[in-house]
């Protein structure tokens, strides 16, 4: 490809809406067009790119007997109300209705096609097990739609699904496809990348991974023990409490005129937020109830396990004076029998604590969980912490990290193939339920999160196993028919070679080209000037700086395709 025909332009600086790195530069490089908010056209090397990363992913499904198939991206909603998610899911999913007056939905994700693929197709144990995935266009109306390629509405999306027979050989292909992840991520030049335990969410199932890109501009949190490699994200991280021992003291109720907060009340009472079962009000979603959690004064609640605990959607309550709730004087005598009550695992133990007395200015001091409460049900709803308890090796190293979610697996049960009542006979010639799980891969934002971190000030550095081009010859007099000749020989002699090449023959300055050049980041450079010429060199250089180097005229194009294949043979032996 040269550079003069190709449609893009590289712009000097980027528009103030971008805040990312991965944004700005692929703005500036003249891969990407905004069309609406996280909607956008990609230029030709966005899509050399994302063409690479498919095919990796291809190669990758198909080692592990993947079959590929092809979803509609338009449903009928009849299939999301077989399921029960055209109701669960809120806002996020397109509806529309047809011509015909029929509901439809735009696919945010296709665990229903898959199974209205397979229902009434694979009926005998017989033809089982099997993975079919997709590489597909996927839109989902995120309200947050940020960081160019790293949150958006549109995206393609390799989204994969396996049925089985036993909960045993679902866990054994989870192990596959796991390795089958780590092996793609590897290939497509991810370096800071790891596997952590997650929350299943909208998706179902019991067991989930999300893989994460270790970065400073990720949104999902992320709990790592050093000392042992356990990792987790935040929403599904156990954190382990243990209360000090304390000497029990009679209960005793306290005035504490206009002191509502935490704050407050520790510097009142001169205590620290360890001695506090503090409340936090939510209500639910669809009843306006009540949910009351008490949990240790330092430590905060998180609401995604809440919500798992609940097994319903939850809001910041709003305390009323109808309610029965004291604000502020929360405690967990004498609130209103109306009222859902949450015992997080943290304030089990606690011995000689302060809580709310439920009236308006007291609270109790000497209160003891295990004497005022009895014997209650504790649930583990906290947020894990800095220097918390390892819940694996159980040493006291948790370090909390942020990361881009770059993939996930789920193992989903029969939660589609029951609710979509799709059976195969077994041995017996009985009815049963296929066991799922579910593997995808955002191709764009993989494609941004390896532009986020590998990149310099001046532009992304691409791995050259999903490099738009693999090398670019820069052609610094074009006007110089001596000059013109050996860079467009040059040219030839590697695409003959079979190796990607972008030619630079534009009538420009060379700092405007070098500038250029590294926006399009092609991981090998070769210059091609008069004073080389002369010299009878090109003069070679790797876009990360690690190296620069000269090849005779002769040479060149051999000497230019062995480094190549080196850069490969590099990415690859760490597969």
């Amino acid at each position: 490809m040269k550079v003069s025909e190709l449609l893009g332009t590289r712009f000097k600086d980027a528009p103030s809406s971008c805040i990312i790195e991965s944004h700005k530069l692929m703005v500036r490089g003249g891969y990407m067009k905004y069309m609406a908010n996280g909607i956008y056209s990609l230029f030709m090397p966005t899509k050399r790119i994302t063409r690479k990363i498919e095919n990796i992913i291809r190669e990758e499904m198909d080692k592990i007997d993947g079959q590929e198939v092809m979803f509609p991206v338009v449903m009928p909603a009849t299939l999301w109300e077989e399921s029960g998610r055209y109701m669960s899911i809120g806002s996020e999913m397109a509806r529309f209705t047809d011509r015909s007056n029929n509901k439809m939905v735009l696919g945010m994700t296709h665990e229903e096609a898959a199974v209205h693929l397979a229902k009434n197709t694979a009926e005998s144990y017989t033809q089982y097990p099997f993975m079919i995935y997709q590489i597909q266009t996927k839109f989902r109306d995120e309200p947050r739609a940020r960081g160019g390629l790293i949150r958006v509405r549109e995206f393609t999306m390799k989204d994969a699904y396996s049925f089985h027979t036993s909960q045993e050989d679902l866990e054994k292909y989870y192990d596959r496809c796991h390795e089958a992840y780590n092996r793609i991520f590897k290939r497509a030049g991810a370096k800071n990348f790891i596997s952590v335990k997650s929350d299943s969410g909208m998706m179902g199932g019991s067991v989930s991974h999300e893989f994460m890109l270790l970065s400073d501009i990720g949104e999902d949190t992320l709990a790592i023990c050093p000392e042992c490699g356990y990792s987790a994200n935040m929403e599904a991280a156990e954190c382990i409490i243990e209360n000090a021992s304390k000497e029990q003291k009679p209960l005793e109720k306290i005035h504490t005129p206009d002191v509502k907060t935490i704050e407050e009340l520790c510097q009142f009472l001169k205590i620290d937020a360890k001695d506090l079962a503090k409340a936090v009000v939510y209500q639910k979603n669809m009843t306006d109830e009540y949910v009351v959690v008490f949990i240790r004064g330092d430590l905060e609640v998180n609401e995604t396990k809440l919500r798992n605990y609940l097994g319903e959607e939850i809001h910041p309550g709003i305390v009323t004076e109808e309610s029965g709730i004291v604000a502020g004087f929360i405690g967990p005598m004498g609130l209103p029998k109306n009222v859902t009550v949450v015992y997080d695992a943290s304030i089990k133990g606690l011995e000689d604590a302060v809580c709310g007395a439920c009236e308006v200015d007291y609270h109790y001091r000497g209160f003891s969980v295990e004497r005022e409460l009895g014997n209650v049900k504790f649930a583990d709803v906290a947020k894990i912490f800095e220097g918390a308890e390892c819940p694996c090796c159980h040493k006291k190293a948790i370090v909390i990290n942020k990361g881009i979610e770059i993939g996930n697996i789920f193992q989903l049960g029969t939660k589609y193939t029951k609710s979509m009542d799709m059976t195969y006979l077994d041995q017996n010639g009985e009815a049963q339920y296929p066991i799922m799980g579910c593997y995808g891969i955002g191709v764009g934002r993989l494609a941004a999160s390896i532009c986020e971190e590998s990149h310099d000030d001046y532009g992304p550095i691409w791995p050259i196993t999903i490099a738009p081009w693999e090398v670019e010859i820069c052609n610094l007099r074009n006007d110089d028919e001596d000059v013109k000749a050996i860079a467009e020989k040059l040219y030839d002699d590697l695409q003959n070679a079979g190796v990607e090449v972008l030619y630079d023959n534009r009538d420009i300055r060379p700092g405007s080209m070098f500038a250029d050049a590294d926006l399009f980041g092609v991981p090998v450079r070769a210059v091609v000037s008069p004073k080389n010429c002369e010299k009878g060199v090109v003069e070679v250089s790797l876009r990360d700086k690690s190296l620069k180097t000269e090849f005779s005229l002769d040479d060149a194009a051999a000497e230019i395709k062995a480094l190549v294949e080196k850069l490969k043979a590099d990415i690859n032996s760490r597969v």
